[in-house]
């Protein structure tokens, strides 16, 4: 007989030093300053490869990002993307932020705790995850009870069928690992070796070879299990101009690049977009680079973008 506990979802989010308020705003409403999204500048926390591929007419039109996170709760993050301060729900947060990396994209969102399936659209379906399922450390992912939610994104890994942005974690321990309250993520167990899952952590800026990012202090990391080091990639959280910190504002940045390299590739598979994500990934930008830690490096929107086609 199998052994089935119950999992708590976890937001892979930091307080910052602004805090969190109760205020409430209109359940579901992710208000993105269209003005900026729509012109030729990027903002100062984003990487300059996104500008570049702006300017070459590729952002994410024809693609479909869901963003499954908390959007009817009361609890508030101020914070900063655009061009003035804000109060949003974490889910407003996340999916403004991939909206704004892909600005020509569909963003769908979808509560966590709808326990509904996650529909899929035509075309590339990219899905947002910077939550965790929380327990107690020491189970295996065939011992958990999966929501419709959970399961329907298990299986779009699985099948690659979607690419699955997952935030990693921010508990400053390696991806499958037990936390301080001696808990792990299920859902990062159940994601280990699927075909198009991501595991995102945060650098501290986005690196260049002049100056080299370094991990931000909470991220969870890679570790020694090969299968999770493969799919884990690393991309700036540039929390000193946001206010923003976390994993959870981690997975959007690859959730957007996803979309940018679909309006390029139009024709590829969410195989093919995850692969050439990891493929592509650079170590040369980060200080002090370890497979352990950083898996396979600081994904690269240039570098994924510059092939003609992609197998």
């Amino acid at each position: 007989m199998k052994t089935h506990t119950t999992l708590a979802i976890a937001l892979c989010s930091v307080v910052s030093a602004l805090g969190a308020t109760t205020a409430l705003a209109q359940d579901g409403e992710a208000s993105i300053d269209t003005s900026l999204a729509a012109s030729a500048a990027t903002p100062a926390w984003m990487s300059t490869e996104v500008g570049d591929a702006w300017a070459k007419g590729y952002k994410g039109k024809g693609v479909t990002i869901t963003v499954v996170d908390d959007f009817r709760s009361n609890s508030m993050l101020s914070g900063k993307l655009g061009t003035s301060s804000q109060q949003l729900r974490h889910g407003q947060w996340t999916s403004m932020e991939a909206g704004m990396i892909a600005p020509l994209a569909g963003v769908a969102l979808q509560d966590f705790n709808s326990g509904t399936a996650v529909k899929l659209n035509k075309g590339l379906n990219v899905l947002n995850l910077s939550y965790g399922m929380m327990a107690t450390a020491g189970y295996t992912a065939s011992q958990i009870r999966w929501s419709a939610q959970e399961n329907s994104i298990i299986s779009y890994a699985k099948n690659g069928t979607a690419v699955i942005s997952k935030a990693a974690g921010n508990d400053s321990i390696a991806v499958l690992g037990k936390n301080a309250r001696g808990q792990s993520d299920y859902l990062n167990l159940a994601l280990k070796g699927t075909k198009t899952a991501i595991y995102v952590g945060a650098l501290t800026t986005n690196g260049t070879t002049a100056a080299p990012a370094t991990m931000a202090s909470y991220s969870n990391t890679a570790g020694t299990d090969p299968a999770i080091q493969k799919n884990f990639l690393v991309v700036g959280v540039e929390g000193s101009k946001t206010g923003l910190y976390g994993t959870s504002f981690a997975a959007p940045v690859i959730t957007g690049y996803a979309a940018v390299l679909g309006s390029k590739f139009a024709s590829a598979t969410p195989v093919q977009i995850t692969n050439q994500l990891l493929n592509t990934a650079r170590q040369d930008t980060i200080r002090g680079y370890k497979l352990q830690v950083h898996g396979r490096g600081e994904a690269s929107l240039t570098r994924a973008l510059a092939p003609v086609a992609i197998k």
